[in-house]
């Protein structure tokens, strides 16, 4: 059977490899032939590029919102030969979804609508966020009405809010989406040179000014007993990087910050999660964050907030720390786990076991498995 993934992660056309090229580079062994439709990159020229000798990725040449348009032309051309099953990835403003639906209409191709994220939800990291889930909840009905299936990907935030919005219950798949390589991802016993480690798009949704203020409370109002100076990496890129270095310099905690940049692969991040003794993810709203999994398989504790996957595997006190969207309480739950040793201890264990479920090999079958019955 092939496979046609209309995506809008343009990483692989860009040649990184990410969290996409991971998944591929096990999912390509379950199908003849895997297609992937993205939206245009910068080095637009690339055009077709193919990677594990049978994935071929189409970047659009076209502007975004030509995006539907460019999903139909080349998907067309793609479905010329036979036996091929679609999935969607879609979300907010949805032209994946009409690509789709366009092509469906005109090669009535079998398809599984894939809901990663909501934006803002379970809260608004931005007025932008707000709205788009406002507008998912309007349209999340019409996008799923030519669907086999619609995937989602933790078991219980995302499910309920489609429900809510008009999707039948009975359409609704979870299927975990989260690959992680145990083979990178384990405890490989550095030197702890960080208390605290964020890793993620440098973007509003990810609640990086209540890390700052959690930091920024601990050093000038430390507990009794705190293990202080703070040391705190943050991994990634994105829109926020240079007001993130204003405000670290405006607060003073250039000695208790350090922005690394991109992580150029899984084994750059696997060693700085090794090299870190707890991993924090102040998120607003997320599908995951996978973030979580990959610290818990390099023996790191986790403190999440309530979003996406966190629900699902962080559900007592036995496995993690939920905290709450507020520097104050993030201030004091680093601080206890970083200075009680049975529960840092008992946190390590729990997670060495919780992301056994999530091994990339096995996860990569059963999502190839689940698709092939999904769509019979």
């Amino acid at each position: 059977m092939n496979l046609l993934m209309i995506s809008g992660d343009r990483s692989l056309a860009e040649g990184k490899h990410g969290a996409f090229y991971n998944t591929l580079e096990e999912l390509h062994k379950h199908f003849e032939k895997i297609d992937v439709i993205c939206p245009k990159i910068r080095n637009s020229k690339l055009g077709i590029r193919n990677f594990f000798d049978n994935v071929e990725v189409h970047p659009s040449p076209w502007p975004l919102i030509l995006q539907p348009f460019w999903i139909y032309h080349r998907g067309l051309k793609i479905l010329r030969a036979n036996n091929y099953l679609m999935t969607v990835h879609d979300y907010p403003p949805f032209y994946n979804g009409l690509g789709a639906w366009f092509l469906s209409l005109k090669t009535d191709i079998p398809y599984i609508l894939e809901i990663m994220h909501i934006p803002g939800l379970p809260k608004s990291g931005s007025p932008k966020e707000f709205i788009y889930k406002y507008l998912t909840k309007f349209f999340i009905s019409f996008d799923a009405h030519r669907a086999r299936a619609i995937r989602v990907i933790n078991q219980k935030q995302t499910k309920d809010f489609i429900i809510q919005a008009g999707v039948p219950a009975s359409k609704i798949k979870y299927i975990p989406a989260f690959y992680i390589n145990l083979d990178v991802f384990k405890p490989i016993g550095l030197e702890k040179k960080y208390d605290l480690i964020f890793v993620g798009r440098l973007e509003k949704n990810k609640g990086l000014e209540l890390l700052l203020k959690a930091i920024e409370l601990l050093i000038s109002n430390p507990p009794a007993g705190g293990q202080f100076p703070i040391k705190c990496l943050i991994v990634g890129d994105g829109p926020l990087k240079d007001v993130l270095k204003f405000k670290i310099q405006n607060s003073k905690l250039q000695d208790n910050i350090l922005l690394h940049g991109f992580a150029k692969d899984s084994l750059e991040i696997a060693r700085l999660i090794n090299e870190s003794k707890v991993l924090v993810m102040p998120s607003y709203n997320e599908g995951g964050p996978r973030v979580i999994l990959e610290a818990m398989a390099c023996g790191v504790p986790v403190l999440a907030t309530p979003v996406g996957i966190v629900l699902d595997i962080i559900k007592d006190k036995e496995s993690g720390v939920i905290i709450d969207w507020d520097g104050a309480d993030i201030a004091r739950k680093i601080n206890v786990l970083l200075n009680d040793k049975q529960i840092y201890h008992k946190y390590q264990s729990a997670g060495l076991e919780i992301v056994k479920l999530f091994e990339r090999q096995s996860a990569v079958k059963n999502y190839a498995e689940k698709l092939s019955l999904l769509i019979k």
